[in-house]
C-alpha cells in the first residue's frame, strides 16, 4: 500500500546509517554484526534495523519512540526492549533486546552512533509532527477497499 504524504522540510528521504553493532551472548561476550538502521518519513512511527547476515538478511521493525526513549531509560514492552548500559569494555552502548518465537537476541551499539542516527531521524521527523505526515482519510480508503 502507498502511502501518501504531506513533505515537512528536510522530510523527502528515507535515512540508511550502517552502523557497527554486536551480538552479546550469555556470557557477555560482543560478537560484531553487520547492520543498519533504517527511517523512511512515508512511515514516520517506525524505525528498522536491517541484520545483513545469511543466510539471509533479517529485517526488526519498531515503533521509533523506543529507540529513542531506550537511548535515556529503560523502555519497552512485548517483542523491544530498548536502554543505556556500559560495554564489558566501560564505553557507553545502547542494548536492544528483540525477542521472537524462535528466541531472543541481545545486541549493542554505541551510543554517539546511535545518537547521530536519532538526531538525524528526529531533524527530518520532529517527534510530535508524525501525524502531519499521514493522510488518515486516505489510509482508511485504502484499508477499506482491500
Amino acid at each position: 500500500m502507498q502511502k501518501d504524504i504531506k513533505l515537512v522540510p528536510g522530510a523527502t528521504q528515507a535515512i540508511t546509517e550502517a552502523m557497527r553493532m554486536e551480538f552479546v551472548d550469555t556470557k557477555g561476550t560482543a560478537t560484531p554484526l553487520n547492520a543498519s538502521f533504517e527511517f523512511d518519513p512515508s512511515d514516520p512511527y517506525a524505525v528498522s534495523i536491517l541484520f545483513k547476515g545469511e543466510p539471509a538478511p533479517v529485517r526488526w521493525t519498531f515503533a521509533r519512540d523506543l529507540l529513542i526513549e531506550g537511548f535515556y531509560e529503560p523502555t519497552g514492552d512485548g517483542d523491544v526492549h530498548v536502554w543505556p548500559c556500559l560495554s564489558a569494555e566501560g564505553s557507553a552502548v545502547v542494548i536492544l533486546e528483540l525477542n521472537s518465537p524462535s528466541g531472543e537476541v541481545l545486541v549493542q551499539v554505541s551510543s554517539r552512533a546511535l545518537s547521530m542516527f536519532i538526531r538525524q531521524m528526529v531533524g527530518t521527523v520532529p517527534q510530535g509532527s508524525e501525524d502531519d505526515l499521514l493522510d488518515y482519510d486516505d489510509e482508511l480508503t485504502a484499508l477499506l477497499s482491500a
